[in-house]
């Protein structure tokens, strides 16, 4: 027999036995970490997959320019891989690769840089603004993005801990309201994301818009983390403007861009950063673990690929603006509204509300299904729990995907039109 005294002590511990299963039932944890459940998939890539099992689609969907990569960067590639420049680079990127992107930096966006300090390549664009933003964002901090964005950014600051805080571009000419612009800065803010020329809507952000930022950045002691990947895709005379040249922004500014989309070398994965000393030491540390490096031999053919021309990008550009021009035509005709031809990139973003679908989804599922055409829906360009309806068209496409894509369009037109009478 226990004494009420052994009782009382073996009793109590079966009681605080159970209360310990009890809390730990109570905190039991998903499988799945929460940054994971928070990212949704990605419509872009969900098209891309589609297209490759159904046939007969016209893509104008993913940003994969559709012309092939210029002949000497295939040699360039094909000459690297058979010399041997297959096993791992210095993890910030070869050395001569880094000197011709400060070149590049130089001549291009007037903006010095050391190539053994401040400049890191990177597997894609991509991992270039995860690095960044891992390596300066901590848990709690605010990032401010524009609204709509490229759909990346919303995953890339819940990954390290971020919190957004959207500030929006209003249509129909996707530009910011200075007074929310000012409201969203406070002491928690850490960091603003700034993507110049703009995916998905076009803009190619002005001198006075950028200046504007770039006071409240040092007024706050904000970092700017600028992504220029179609830096040289900028029409009717615009000119590209990095931040890192305004004043006092060079110290502050991590600038991001990268190889894929102006080389139609998506595939090489080939991006980098260039940013002060002190951002580049912790860039490169979280870079080092998150991928070691970017491909060898595409690094090498990399160089061949920044020592093109001027008129190379010149002839780039006249290409992608007489495609920008066909399908903002066409788009027009068939009902679906914008405000202005983009300024730069190779997108289309357009407003099809009046064409009688309940979002966004429902008309790109149409398209997709019963037109054979690839685009993007926009909700992915907008914070979850937005209401959207936007259709985005890539035009970095042949003149053949373009016409089939007229075609297509015109059928759709015709459709509605037979609907409605």
């Amino acid at each position: 027999m226990f004494s009420p005294e052994k009782l009382r002590e073996f009793l109590g511990r079966q009681i605080d036995a159970l209360a310990r299963r009890i809390k730990g039932k109570q905190r039991r944890r998903s499988a799945i970490a929460d940054r994971a459940l928070i990212i949704r998939e990605s419509n872009i890539r969900d098209a891309a997959r589609l297209v490759s099992q159904l046939p007969g689609i016209t893509n104008l969907g993913q940003g994969l320019p559709e012309y092939p990569a210029p002949q000497i960067l295939k040699d360039a590639a094909v000459a690297a891989i058979n010399t041997d420049w297959n096993q791992y680079s210095n993890t910030w990127g070869y050395p001569q690769l880094r000197e011709a992107i400060a070149r590049k930096m130089k001549h291009y966006n007037g903006l010095e840089a050391d190539p053994e300090t401040e400049i890191t390549v990177t597997v894609g664009a991509s991992e270039a603004l995860n690095a960044s933003l891992l390596a300066t964002v901590n848990p709690g901090d605010e990032v401010i993005i524009f609204e709509p964005f490229y759909e990346n950014y919303h995953p890339n600051v819940a990954i390290c801990g971020g919190t957004p805080r959207y500030v929006k571009l209003h249509s129909p000419t996707w530009t910011f309201d200075r007074a929310e612009l000012i409201a969203a800065f406070n002491k928690r803010t850490r960091a603003i994301l700034i993507n110049t020329p703009h995916n998905p809507t076009g803009r190619v952000f002005t001198m006075e818009e950028l200046s504007f930022i770039a006071d409240l950045c040092k007024q706050w002691d904000v970092l700017a983390i600028t992504d220029e990947i179609y830096e040289y895709m900028v029409y009717d005379g615009r000119k590209h403007i990095s931040m890192a040249t305004l004043p006092g922004m060079r110290e502050r500014t991590i600038t991001i861009s990268g190889l894929s989309k102006t080389f139609s070398i998506t595939g090489w994965r080939l991006g980098y950063a260039v940013a002060p000393e002190k951002y580049t030491r912790a860039l490169r540390r979280v870079h080092d673990y998150l991928t070691l490096a970017a491909p060898s031999p595409m690094q090498i053919a990399g160089i061949t690929a920044l020592n093109m021309p001027d008129q190379f990008y010149e002839e780039m550009v006249a290409k992608y603006q007489q495609m920008r021009d066909q399908i903002c035509q066409v788009a027009k005709q068939a009902g679906f509204e914008f405000a202005q031809k983009p300024e730069g990139t190779y997108y289309l973003f357009t407003d099809p509300s009046r064409l009688g679908f309940e979002n966004d989804r429902k008309l790109w599922e149409h398209l997709l299904y019963n037109h054979k055409l690839a685009t993007v829906a926009g909700y992915c360009f907008f914070r979850p729990d937005a209401e959207t309806n936007h259709i985005r068209f890539c035009y970095a496409k042949s003149e053949r995907t373009i016409n089939a894509a007229r075609d297509k369009l015109i059928g759709f037109r015709d459709e509605q039109l037979a609907k409605s009478q």
